[in-house]
């Protein structure tokens, strides 16, 4: 039986009014970003009383990291379709942009300026890993004419590499994906924040540019 099947009517209601708490707090921070979210601002929208919406959300950080772990979930998930359905690190690589283009302030939301005042739980961005694994072994797979030579970051990403869920790939590997994670992030942000308007260039052609030279070295 799906789960959507075995919840009972109270709990169905429930998950109906947190996503429709969720939808009307994402319109808040595409409007004045996260940093303005304001739970008793989502109840006057829903027509509820800001004590009945702490029984939804207890605050404001419960909130924000409901909806950090929606938007790891559909990054990794979209990251795990491509990889399911054969890619490469150019088809990856162009697969990010697409989804921050989708919805940019889910975008900052997760890779921007943190929100003042918020501290996110240990745990919410191990989604993360799993993108990062899909990554890693793409970078793995890809072939590597120019090689990232040897460095001292190499034994330092040996050691650490939760951030990468603790994947078995070789630090050489290791480095060349979080070169290639930081490189396209860097762009994405100038294009979104709007940096390259009046500048006389495509982000689209700068981006796949760059692309190319993290996939053939």
């Amino acid at each position: 039986m799906a789960e959507t099947e075995a919840k009972t009517p109270r709990e169905r209601y429930r998950a109906q009014v947190r996503e429709e708490i969720k939808k009307h707090a994402w319109e808040q921070i595409t409007t004045a970003g996260a940093s303005a979210l304001s739970l008793n601002a989502v109840a006057k929208q829903i027509g509820m009383s800001g004590p009945a919406l702490y029984r939804y959300f207890a605050n404001r950080d419960e909130l924000i990291t409901e909806l950090i772990r929606d938007a790891f979930r559909s990054l990794a998930d979209t990251f795990q379709a491509r990889a399911a359905a054969g890619t490469d690190l150019t088809d990856l690589a162009l697969t990010l942009r697409r989804w921050a283009l989708a919805d940019p302030q889910r975008y900052f939301l997760v890779f921007g300026t943190p929100v003042p005042g918020y501290h996110a739980p240990e745990d919410v961005t191990r989604t993360l890993a799993e993108v990062m694994t899909v990554l890693l072994d793409t970078c793995t797979a890809a072939p590597t004419p120019s090689p990232l030579p040897p460095s001292p970051l190499d034994a330092h990403l040996a050691d650490h590499r939760a951030w990468a869920g603790d994947h078995p790939a070789p630090p050489t590997e290791l480095h060349r994906a979080l070169a290639t994670w930081t490189r396209l992030h860097g762009l994405l942000s100038l294009e979104l924040a709007g940096h390259f308007t009046g500048m006389g260039l495509d982000p689209a052609e700068l981006y796949a540019a760059e692309v190319q030279a993290l996939a053939h070295g």
